[in-house]
C-alpha cells in the first residue's frame, strides 16, 4: 500500500488537481482563444474531483491500481505545464492557435483514456469494495453525459422517481400515513396502496418518493419501478441494475433471478433502500411475495395496485378526493380563475359530483371544458347525467372519461387518442412511430400537424407529450426525442372505443396476444376479409412466432410490438396489398433478429418502414427491393457492417427513398458509401451514433438532399469536403458533434442554406472565410462559447440571425403521468 500512500505526500493527487483547476479557471477568463475547449475540460475535472476524494479517503483500505494512478498524476502535472505556457499565446499568431489547441485535445483524450482505465481495474481488482467501482462508474457515466454521449440506455432515468403534476390537492394525510408506516413503525417493511385506476396512487407514491424526510432517510437509494399488466422480474432486476449504472444482467434460469435480486438488495442495502414497485395488476402475487420475502430494517417497499394483496406487507387503501379539494382540482384543470363568476355556481359542483372524487376523471373533464361558453357546460352535464347507473367504479370512471372523449371538437384529435391504444401499456409510445402512422391513415402532409395533434391531446389531458432532449431548439422539425405516455384507464378507454361493433368491422384491430393464444374471432375466422385500416399485434416473451393465416386486404399501417429474440413477419403480410406504413418495435434489452423482411418486396403502396432494437444483418440475408418506399427509420438497431456484408445493394433495395432516419445505432462506425447513391434523398438524419467516425466523401452526390441532419455524433471529426455540391440543402445540423474542428473551407457554395445547428460544437475554433457566401442563411444556433466565431462575418450576413441554445435536460420521460 505504500505505493498508494506515496501519491499523497508532497504534490499529491489533490494538490495537482486543485493547481490544475486553478490555472484553468484564471486561462478561460483571461484567454478567450481556448475557451470554449479548455470549458470542456473543466466539465471533466469537476467529474473528476469525487473520484480524487474517493481514493484519498479509501488509499489506506484498498488495493487501488497503483500504476494508473501515478500515470493520473503526471497527466495533470503535464498539464498544469501546458495551462502555462497557453497563457502566453496571442490571438493573432494563429500556428501557435492551432498548435496549443491540438495540445490540449489530446491532452483531454488522454484524461478520459485514464478514467476509462481505472474504471476497468477498479471493476477487476477492487471486487471487495462494491461503493468505490460504482463510484468509478458513476464518474465516467458523468463524463460521458458531458461529452454528449449517453450512458447504456440512459441509466439515471430507468427506475427514476417521475415529476409530480402541475396541482396535487388532498395528499398531505395519506403521505402523513404512509411515512408513518414505512419510516416509523419498524415491523413494517412493505405497504401496499390500493385504489381504484386513476386514484391518484401513483401520484401519492411519487410524492412519498419526493418528500424532504424521504429523500434525507433514503437518500439516492430511491427505485420507482412500474411494473404493468404482465411483470417480469427478470425485467425489473435488469431495471434495478442499469440505475445503478451495472450492465443489465442476463439471468440462466428464474433462481438466477433471484440471486441477483438478492445480490442487489445485499449490496445496496447496505444503506437504507425504498423500492416503489407501481402498478401492479391482480394476479402477480409471486411478484410481491419475492419482494416481501426480504424483511429487513433497512429494506422497505411500496406497492401501488389496483388490488389488495391480502398476507402481504400492511395495507392502505386511497380514499377518493373529498369535495373541497376535488374542486380546487377541477378549477385548476378548467382554467376557470375569474371567470369563474360567468359560470353558475352549480354547474362546477354537479359536474365534479359526476366525476366521483377521482383526479383523472376531474382533470380530464375539465380540461375539455377549458375556454367553452356556458352553453357548452350546460350541454355536457345533461349528457352526462342520462349516462350514470349503480355501477362499480371503475366504469364510472371510464364512463365518464368516454363522454368527455365524445365531445372532442376534432374528429382527428379522437382518432388519434384511439390509435395510441396500438402500443404496449406503460411502454413509452416514439412520436416518429405516430408521425408515420397518422401521414398514412390521415394524410397529414408533415410532421409538425402530427406534432401539433399530440399537443393537442396533452392540452386536454388525454395524453402526456414528454420532450427528452437536452436543448428545447424550437423549429427544426427533429422529433425522435418526442414521447408519449399514457394513463392506463385511458388506454384502456382508447381500447374498449375500438372494440365496438362486429370485429370484421372495425376500423382498428388492436390484437394482444399471450404465448400462442390467439383470440377467437381469429382462429375460427373462415377467409372472411376484415374492414379494419389499423392492425396492431402485440406479443410477450411466449410466442412461437407461429402465424395463423389472416384476411387483411384493407390494411394500411400494421403494428408489430414483441419481446422474443426470434421474430418473423406473418406470411399473410403478402396479402396486405393497401399497406402504407409498419412499424416493427422490440421491447425486449438487446437488437433482436427479424426474419420474413423480404416479404415487403410485394407490397405495391408500402411507403414508410420504422424497425426498433432490429438486428439489421438479419434483414438483409434475403435480396430486397422495395421500389415505391419512401421513408425508413433505423432506432437503436444493430448495423454494423450490415450493409456492406449483406445481399443486397441500397441503391437497388431503396431506389426511391427520400429519407433516412438513422438514430442511437451505438455500432455505426462509418456511413455506407452506398447511401450516397440514393439520388432521390431529401432528408438525411443520423443522430446520436457515437461510434460514427466518417461520412462517405461522396455524399456530394445527393442532388436532391434538403435536410442533412447529424446530431450528438460525437466521434465525427469533419465533414467531407464534397459537401459543397449539396445545393439544395437548406438545414444542416451538426449540433452536439464536438469532435468536429472545422467546416468544410468551400461551405460557402451551399447556396441554399438557410439554417444551420451547431450548439455544442466546442471544438470548432474558426470558421472558413467562405461562410460569407451563404447570401441565403437565416439562422444560426450555437453557444455563448462559439457566439463569437459568427461576429466577424455579420457585416457580410445581413440577415442571420444568431441563436444562443440554452439547455434543460428530464430524465424522467420513460414513467407515465398518473394520478
Amino acid at each position: 500500500m505504500g505505493g498508494a500512500d506515496d501519491l499523497f505526500g508532497g504534490a499529491g493527487l489533490g494538490t495537482l488537481f486543485n493547481a490544475l483547476y486553478e490555472g484553468l479557471e484564471e486561462v478561460i477568463a483571461k484567454n478567450l482563444v481556448f475557451k470554449p475547449l479548455l470549458k470542456n475540460i473543466k466539465f471533466r475535472l469537476d467529474s473528476l474531483e469525487p473520484l480524487l476524494k474517493d481514493i484519498e479517503e479509501s488509499n489506506k483500505k484498498l488495493d487501488l491500481p497503483v500504476v494508473e494512478l501515478k500515470n493520473l498524476k503526471a497527466h495533470l502535472e503535464k498539464g498544469i505545464e501546458l495551462l502555462q505556457k497557453c497563457k502566453k499565446i496571442r490571438w493573432w499568431i494563429v500556428y501557435k492557435r492551432y498548435k496549443y489547441a491540438t495540445k490540449l485535445i489530446g491532452w483531454d483524450k488522454s484524461l478520459r483514456r485514464f478514467l476509462e482505465i481505472l474504471n476497468v481495474q477498479g471493476i477487476r481488482d477492487v471486487k471487495d469494495s462494491t461503493v468505490s467501482v460504482r463510484n468509478i462508474e458513476k464518474l465516467v457515466s458523468r463524463i460521458e453525459s458531458n461529452m454528449g454521449i449517453p450512458t447504456q440506455t440512459d441509466s439515471e432515468a430507468w427506475c427514476a422517481v417521475p415529476e409530480l403534476p402541475p396541482l396535487v390537492v388532498g395528499l398531505d394525510s395519506p403521505l402523513k400515513e404512509l411515512k408513518r408506516k414505512l419510516l416509523k413503525d419498524e415491523n413494517v417493511s412493505m405497504v401496499v396502496l390500493t385504489a381504484p385506476g386513476g386514484c391518484g396512487k401513483t401520484t401519492l407514491a411519487t410524492k412519498f418518493c419526493q418528500d424532504k424526510d424521504v429523500k434525507d432517510t433514503f437518500k439516492d437509494n430511491i427505485f420507482f419501478v412500474t411494473v404493468s399488466k404482465k411483470p417480469k422480474l427478470e425485467n425489473i432486476v435488469q431495471d434495478l441494475y442499469q440505475r445503478k449504472g451495472f450492465p443489465a444482467p442476463t439471468f440462466q434460469n428464474e433462481g438466477s433471478v433471484v440471486t441477483l435480486l438478492q445480490r442487489f438488495l445485499k449490496e445496496e442495502g447496505q444503506n437504507p433502500l425504498l423500492i416503489v414497485l407501481d402498478d401492479v395488476w391482480s394476479g402477480s402475487e409471486s411478484l410481491v411475495e419475492k419482494f416481501d420475502e426480504f424483511k429487513t430494517e433497512n429494506y422497505k417497499f411500496l406497492v401501488t395496485s389496483r388490488s389488495e394483496f391480502r398476507g402481504y406487507g400492511s395495507p392502505y387503501y386511497l380514499q377518493s378526493l373529498d369535495h373541497d379539494n376535488a374542486m380546487k382540482l377541477f378549477h385548476h384543470s378548467a382554467s376557470l380563475g375569474d371567470k369563474s363568476s360567468h359560470i353558475p355556481k352549480d354547474l362546477p359542483e354537479k359536474i365534479v359530483e359526476r366525476c366521483k372524487g377521482f383526479p383523472l376523471a376531474i382533470t380530464v373533464v375539465g380540461r375539455s371544458l377549458c375556454g367553452e361558453p356556458i352553453e357548452i357546460w350546460q350541454k355536457r352535464e345533461l349528457e352526462w347525467s342520462k349516462g350514470f347507473s349503480i355501477l362499480d367504479s371503475e366504469t364510472e370512471l371510464l364512463l365518464c372519461l368516454e363522454r368527455s372523449l365524445d365531445a372532442v371538437d376534432k374528429e382527428i384529435i379522437k382518432e388519434c387518442f384511439l390509435d395510441l391504444g396500438s402500443f404496449p401499456e406503460d411502454q413509452r409510445i416514439p412520436a416518429a412511430a405516430l408521425i408515420d402512422i397518422w401521414a398514412e391513415l390521415y394524410d397529414v402532409d408533415t410532421d409538425i400537424e402530427c406534432i401539433a395533434n399530440l399537443y393537442e391531446l396533452t392540452k386536454r389531458s388525454l395524453a402526456n407529450l414528454v420532450v427528452t432532449r437536452k436543448d428545447k431548439t424550437e423549429g427544426d422539425w427533429y422529433y425522435s426525442e418526442h414521447f408519449v405516455t399514457q394513463h392506463d384507464v385511458l388506454r384502456e378507454l382508447a381500447i374498449y372505443n375500438t372494440k365496438t361493433g362486429p370485429v370484421e368491422h372495425r376500423k382498428r384491430l388492436i390484437i394482444d396476444i399471450c404465448g400462442d393464444n390467439l383470440p377467437k374471432w381469429w382462429r375460427e375466422q373462415k377467409h372472411q376479409p376484415m374492414k379494419a385500416r389499423l392492425l396492431s399485434i402485440t406479443t410477450d416473451e411466449g410466442f412461437s412466432t407461429k402465424w395463423h393465416d389472416m384476411q387483411m386486404p384493407e390494411v394500411e399501417v400494421l403494428v408489430l410490438n414483441f419481446q422474443t429474440k426470434n421474430y418473423a413477419l406473418p406470411n399473410s403480410v403478402v396479402n396486405m396489398d393497401e399497406l402504407k406504413a409498419v412499424i416493427v418495435t422490440n421491447y425486449g434489452f438487446l437488437p433482436a433478429e427479424l426474419s420474413n423482411f423480404q416479404l415487403l418486396s410485394s407490397l405495391p403502396n408500402l411507403k414508410r418502414i420504422r424497425l426498433e432494437r432490429i438486428s439489421i444483418p438479419s434483414i438483409t440475408k434475403n435480396p430486397i427491393h422495395l421500389a415505391d418506399l419512401k421513408k425508413i427509420s433505423l432506432f437503436m438497431c444493430n448495423i454494423g457492417q450490415a450493409f456492406n456484408n449483406c445481399a443486397i445493394s441500397i441503391s437497388s433495395a431503396f431506389p426511391n427513398l427520400e429519407e433516412m432516419n438513422i438514430d442511437y445505432c451505438s455500432d455505426l462506425i462509418e456511413l455506407p458509401s452506398e447511401v450516397c447513391d440514393l439520388i432521390k434523398l431529401k432528408k438525411l438524419s443520423v443522430t446520436n451514433c457515437h461510434k460514427l467516425s466518417a461520412l462517405p466523401e461522396g455524399i456530394g452526390n445527393l442532388e436532391n438532399l434538403e435536410m442533412l441532419r447529424l446530431r450528438s455524433c460525437t466521434e465525427l471529426s469533419k465533414l467531407p469536403t464534397s459537401m459543397k455540391y449539396l445545393g439544395k440543402v437548406n438545414f444542416l445540423d451538426i449540433s452536439d458533434c464536438f469532435s468536429i474542428k472545422v467546416l468544410p473551407e468551400d461551405i460557402g457554395e451551399m447556396s441554399s442554406l438557410r439554417k444551420i445547428n451547431m450548439r455544442q460544437c466546442s471544438r470548432l475554433q474558426e470558421l472558413p472565410p467562405s461562410v460569407m457566401d451563404l447570401e441565403q442563411l437565416e439562422e444560426v444556433v450555437c453557444d455563448e462559447e462559439t457566439k463569437y466565431l459568427w461576429e466577424p462575418f455579420l457585416s457580410y450576413l445581413k440577415n442571420v440571425w444568431i441563436i444562443v441554445a440554452k439547455e434543460n435536460m428530464n430524465l424522467n420521460w420513460l414513467h407515465k403521468t398518473q394520478f
